[in-house]
């Protein structure tokens, strides 16, 4: 990275968007992937279940839709779930050319079924490891490019704008050093922003530093209200919310409350196997119970399971749950909901293509309108390879110029004295967004979360001020507040419930006024449009 003044194409992120799109790229000129961590940190190394594809066909390829379609609760953009569907069994049988091992059986590849899927179209790797080993195949093969490089342990701080073009971008790296590269464009594939939340399954990376980045450069966001929370993490104390995998119910798991009741019939006709934002809001309001204040423990059931070694089917769950004396097995697994995926994100078409000329975004940072107000479990890692495939041929068909930026060049910055109360300001924000804007909602909690972020903001911004204080956190700090600020606004003008968006004072959808995507752009009210 020393010196690096200027690349053809700068991405933002090496999840399987990034990575996808970078091999797009690779063969026609230079990539630079620029990642805060290593290449293996994403959402996509931590995702367990699987990969959601239809490879039995037409009609295979006709249900996954209606599925994809059913469980985004009204508001899927029918054309981008159709591009998904579609173009995913080329995109999975290009990772299986290029080494990627899913599991078989006799040679056959091996299928599970997950929530709100009407037959089992998961393929997994590994078990549960599905996204690392996705991650390692896509890795290698980008590693092995001569026309790609990567930019590790390094933060992109800020676009750059001119004449309305995103042109260029100020990288960090791990000796607080500041960089400026210049780009003929880029693409934001930089993941969600689970870390919002105080309760998430989502890695450390997960600030959202893309989706702020592209807000704060002039990018509309879309659709920030909906935030899935997933139902099944691991609720112990002082143990992080490890992610207990969908596929567990879709092998047979029941869930169960403190008197040992399975509680889903009173919520959903398919049970566990009921839309994620059914079954998490089911888990919350048993969790509780009947007396308010008091939790009640809820669990994951697999006593019952018989013909399938679960040890041998969830070696990354077994290990972790050996890790604190519980074993599916033998064990009542305790749970809870967390912040687990985004369906909103940078606007863009289904082309990859931002509201600003020279940006573009695929992946969890970006939306398409593919996963409506919920997302069909496992359809995140079909969205990355086929969105990160699309946004960089859009990318090469438009074939930007590299342009000079007139902007300062940034100063090297120096470590901030006041880390500690950095860190107090983001654990304040990530307690009241758990609080204000989680899986139960009212006009009361998003205007008082609204108030909380305002003040936090404030706060920050007097730590910040001064850009030879920048650092990662400092920059992750700014994009939490950033990213919470939209899904307040937006979740606060969405007078209804639908998906992963309750309103307890507006419990039911409402079509005529909000059958329609929320636009958000820093400065203006939210607006809706229809895709």
């Amino acid at each position: 990275m020393a010196g690096e003044a200027r690349c053809d194409f700068l991405i933002m992120g090496a999840g399987v968007a990034g990575l996808r799109a970078a091999l797009e790229l690779a063969p026609h000129a230079s990539v630079l992937v620029v990642t805060k961590e290593s290449v293996r940190e994403s959402n996509t190394h931590y995702a367990q279940g699987g990969i959601a594809v239809a490879l039995e066909g037409d009609q295979d390829v006709e249900l996954h839709l209606d599925d994809t379609v059913a469980a985004g609760d009204g508001l899927v953009h029918r054309a981008a779930a159709q591009v998904l569907v579609n173009e995913g069994p080329q995109r999975v049988s290009e990772l299986i050319e290029w080494g990627t091992r899913f599991d078989r059986q006799n040679g056959r590849l091996l299928r599970t079924r997950e929530a709100a899927h009407s037959r089992p179209r998961i393929l997994h790797a590994n078990g549960d490891a599905t996204g690392a080993e996705i991650s390692r195949a896509l890795a290698q093969m980008a590693r092995a490019h001569p026309s790609i490089r990567f930019a590790e342990w390094t933060t992109v701080a800020s676009l750059i704008v001119a004449d309305s073009r995103a042109i260029a971008a100020d990288l960090l790296d791990a000796d607080n050093h500041l960089h400026r590269v210049s780009a003929r464009s880029i693409l934001i594939a930089a993941g969600g922003a689970g870390q919002v939340y105080s309760d998430t399954t989502n890695p450390a990376v997960a600030t959202g530093d893309g989706i702020a980045l592209a807000a704060l450069a002039g990018a509309e966001l879309a659709d920030m209200e909906f935030y899935q929370f997933h139902p099944t993490a691991l609720s112990l104390p002082g143990v992080p919310r490890f992610l207990l995998s969908e596929a567990l119910r879709g092998e047979g798991a029941f869930l169960r409350n403190d008197r040992g009741e399975r509680f889903m019939e009173r919520y959903h006709p398919k049970l566990e196997l009921a839309p994620r934002d059914v079954v998490a809001r089911a888990v919350a309001r048993e969790a509780m119970g009947a007396t308010p204040g008091e939790p009640h423990p809820v669990y994951l059931d697999m006593r019952h399971v018989s013909g399938l070694d679960l040890h041998q089917r969830f070696p990354g769950i077994t290990a972790f749950l050996a890790q604190h004396g519980l074993d599916l097995c033998r064990d009542l697994i305790p749970i809870r909901p967390a912040a687990h995926y985004l369906m909103g994100g940078i606007r863009t078409g289904i082309d990859g293509r931002t509201s600003l000329r020279g940006l573009y975004a695929a992946g969890e940072a970006a939306c398409t309108g593919l996963h409506g107000a919920n997302r069909l479990a496992s359809n995140s890692l079909l969205e990355g390879l086929v969105f990160g495939a699309r946004a960089a041929q859009a990318v090469l068909e438009d074939g930007l110029p590299i342009l000079a930026s007139d902007a300062p060049r940034p100063q090297s910055s120096s470590p901030s004295p006041d880390d500690l109360e950095v860190e107090s300001l983001i654990a304040s924000l990530q307690q009241g967004m758990a609080h204000f804007a989680g899986l139960l909602r009212s006009q009361l909690l998003l205007e008082q979360g609204i108030a909380a972020q305002a003040d936090i903001q404030a706060a920050l911004h007097q730590l910040t001020a001064d850009p030879a204080k920048t650092t990662r956190r400092t920059v992750e700090a700014e994009s939490l507040t950033r990213v919470a600020h939209a899904i307040l606004h937006s979740a606060l003008a969405r007078n209804e419930s639908r998906g992963a968006h309750f309103r307890n004072d507006f419990p039911h959808r409402d079509d005529a006024q909000f059958q329609k995507h929320s636009i958000y752009r820093i400065g203006e009210q939210v607006a809706y449009e229809a895709w």
